[in-house]
């Protein structure tokens, strides 16, 4: 009996001893897991050291620098939708005339015969100058153009070239506050980043802006794609749509690099196409106003 006693106060102290240093490591372990510990403090010190020393890291707020963001609040209230408004069909022009005309009728007696887009490039003295594409306002009887807040003015044609796909009209109204600017269209590359903004679909859905890149900066498009001659073409993956013609094609910094124009929605072979739209060079548009 003596003997197991004494074996008994042999191994005591070195248990409470072992129970002890686990319960000491279990609470350095835990105190130095806690966010203001010496160990965390010196993990964070280590982390932001390198080869050129300590960074110091300042505690600053986020500010969202969203080029997207930024390139269409320069332009949006620029691009507005035209509408090419035809006279009204009535029963002397037979059955057929209604069925080739859209029902939208206006209070003036004529209605929408099709929508499309323009860009505000100057405006002087209580009126605007709007481009367009030809075709938005071929054989119109009149044009009604829709501002970004809903507002509505007539237009006038100024001048037109249908070989080039282009129109400047005229606007007089006081409405209209901001003016586009046109980039230099020699300095689009391949596969810089491009927002479309125009009205896909009509003045529903103004100011309606895609994302892409620029697929090819010159793309050559022979007469019998173009059904009219032989051009060179901004090619974009940006989303356009039937409606956005006229619209505005701009860079990062908001500037029109381009009028959008066109799509090919299906090659020769009846392939379904996609992502395939071109706009035509904002050089292009500038000599075509100067001219």
């Amino acid at each position: 009996m003596r003997r197991h006693i004494v074996f008994i106060k042999s191994k005591f102290w070195p248990t409470i001893a072992l129970v002890i240093a686990l319960f000491v490591g279990a609470g350095v372990v835990f105190a130095s897991t806690l966010p203001n510990s010496w160990y965390q403090a010196r993990l964070a010190k280590a982390t932001h050291t390198n080869a050129s020393g300590t960074a110091t890291v300042a505690a600053v707020a986020y500010t969202s620098n969203d080029k997207a963001k930024t390139a269409f609040t320069k332009v949006k209230n620029a691009v507005v939708t035209v509408q090419n408004l035809q006279k009204s069909a009535s029963l002397e022009d037979g059955a057929g005339a209604f069925d080739s005309q859209n029902k939208n009728t206006d209070s003036n007696n004529y209605q929408t015969a099709s929508q499309g887009s323009g860009v505000v490039l100057k405006i002087n003295k209580g009126s605007a100058d709007i481009i367009t594409n030809y075709h938005v306002i071929e054989n119109s009887a009149t044009i009604q153009v829709v501002d970004a807040n809903g507002d509505k003015a007539t237009g006038t044609i100024l001048k037109s070239d249908a070989s080039q796909d282009l129109a400047l009209i005229r606007v007089k109204s006081t409405a209209f506050k901001q003016v586009a600017t046109l980039a230099d269209s020699d300095k689009v590359v391949t596969g810089q980043n491009v927002m479309a903004i125009g009205s896909p679909l009509g003045a529903a859905y103004s100011s309606t802006m895609t994302k892409g890149i620029v697929s090819q900066a010159k793309r050559s498009l022979t007469a019998n794609e173009t059904n009219n001659k032989a051009v060179t073409v901004i090619q974009t993956d940006a989303a356009i749509n039937q409606g956005n013609s006229g619209g505005a094609l701009i860079n990062d910094a908001g500037q029109v690099i381009g009028i959008a124009s066109s799509k090919i929605t299906a090659s020769a072979q009846n392939t379904n196409v996609e992502g395939m739209g071109f706009a035509i060079p904002s050089n292009q548009v500038a000599d075509f106003i100067k001219s």
